[in-house]
């Protein structure tokens, strides 16, 4: 799991309200019949990276949005790059759903969980409403 391995932590999902929340959340959003989480979060990241968690939590279910667009909509243009890396040092994919990214080409690019999973979560998105 990349936050155990982020963190050098270890616990244990359901001996944890927040964590038994979370994975409940996280099967329904996999079997189409949640769009968004409510579970709460403390994500740790510098400010810059947590204004662009914030943006990419904000971006509705099935939408995308390129690297360039995510910069100019957290009001830092000129950090293309720096968005990129904010979305890399993301601990907690899917909940903060940065495989909405594209390219500015609109190709699929770099994802943690490799671009065939990233395209398949578009694709749920994609489906529409939820079951």
């Amino acid at each position: 799991m990349r936050y155990r391995r982020l963190t050098s932590s270890c616990f244990s999902v359901g001996r944890n309200i927040h964590l038994t929340k979370l994975r409940k959340e996280l099967r329904e959003y996999m079997a189409g019949l949640r769009t968004d989480f409510t579970v709460a979060l403390d994500l740790q990241g510098t400010a810059f990276q947590r204004t662009v968690w914030n943006a990419l939590r904000a971006l509705p279910y099935g939408a995308q949005i390129s690297y360039n667009d995510l910069a100019v909509a957290v009001s830092r243009p000129e950090a293309v790059r720096a968005v990129g890396a904010a979305n890399g040092a993301n601990p907690l994919s899917i909940v903060v759903p940065c495989h909405r990214i594209l390219g500015s080409n609109g190709q699929l690019t770099g994802y943690g969980g490799g671009i065939e999973r990233k395209a398949w979560l578009l694709s749920l998105e994609s489906e529409g409403t939820c079951r």
